[in-house]
């Protein structure tokens, strides 16, 4: 039976397993998407320290996991080792991690039904939450119309992104060097050119629509980097985000009620009433 190989995301030496963190919190499950690990956009610090504080039961790695469009090579860092290490660790000590691939990752579509090192690879999953709802978990690129329809363009798109922010940060690096702040123009130029692409593009309906299709009570997907949870259009939508330009996630908690965790959040906005789950600001429904 072939298996997808990963022994590039390995070093010859493994580093020392990270520190566990004084607290933390635990939740029946987590669904994490688009951290594009391999890619200079991939925020790794915050990602590792968000894990090394959260435990789960089961964890949904929903896509856009593994960055491929990138040379990971070049940019594999030692963050992204130990949030890949971490990863294999919680799978090989009882916690069930269920992927379902994304655009970024569809190489690893070829390997759906089979499973890597504990990880069950699956094309969708239903989760079954605890209050009797019953969701579909999905990457989203499905139900992307300009994706689908502009690949090229995609793909022209995320080149593009990766160059502009490997230059801002070698003008970063230069700046420190002088002793002067992060330079943010990039990465606020890139969020609001996201935004403004999305925001004329109806996704969450068409996403929302998908689920009802299925007979889901909802629908858990990522891809977009829009965290969102909601149910305008009749269902429940909710979107995990993504760690390259939001550090957000989606949890169950005991009661199955569904939470949407901003980890940036807790140390930002100390003024907002918004509730805490370990700091970090969560919303629910």
């Amino acid at each position: 039976m072939i298996r997808p190989d990963l022994a590039a995301f390995r070093d010859a030496t493994p580093l020392p397993p990270p520190a566990p963190p004084a607290i933390t919190r635990h939740f029946p499950t987590l669904f994490l998407s688009d951290l594009h690990l391999g890619s200079r956009a991939c925020r790794d610090q915050d990602l590792l320290t968000f894990l090394q504080a959260h435990t789960a039961d089961i964890i949904y790695l929903v896509g856009d996991i593994v960055d491929t469009w990138t040379a990971a090579s070049v940019t594999w860092s030692a963050n992204q080792h130990a949030i890949v290490q971490l990863l294999l660790a919680r799978a090989s000590t009882g916690t069930r991690l269920i992927y379902t691939p994304g655009n970024h990752d569809a190489l690893f579509r070829r390997y759906c039904g089979q499973q890597f090192a504990g990880i069950e690879i699956v094309p969708h999953a239903f989760h079954h939450a605890r209050d009797g709802r019953r969701y579909l978990v999905v990457h989203g690129d499905v139900c992307d119309v300009f994706g689908s329809r502009y690949p090229w363009l995609e793909r022209l798109g995320s080149k593009a992104e990766n160059l502009i922010r490997t230059m801002g940060q070698h003008v970063n690096r230069l700046r420190r060097y002088f002793g002067r702040q992060d330079w943010t123009l990039v990465d606020r130029v890139l969020s609001i050119a996201n935004d403004l692409i999305r925001s004329v593009d109806e996704f969450d309906r068409r996403l929302s629509d998908f689920a009802r299709q299925h007979g889901a009570d909802g629908i858990i997907c990522g891809h977009f980097h829009q965290p969102a949870l909601h149910a305008d259009h009749g269902v429940t939508y909710a979107n995990c985000g993504d760690w390259v330009e939001n550090t957000t996630a989606l949890a169950e908690t005991a009661s199955g009620r569904l939470v949407l965790l901003d980890w940036t959040a807790r140390a930002t906005d100390k003024r907002s009433s918004a509730p805490r789950m370990l700091g970090a600001a969560a919303t629910g429904i």
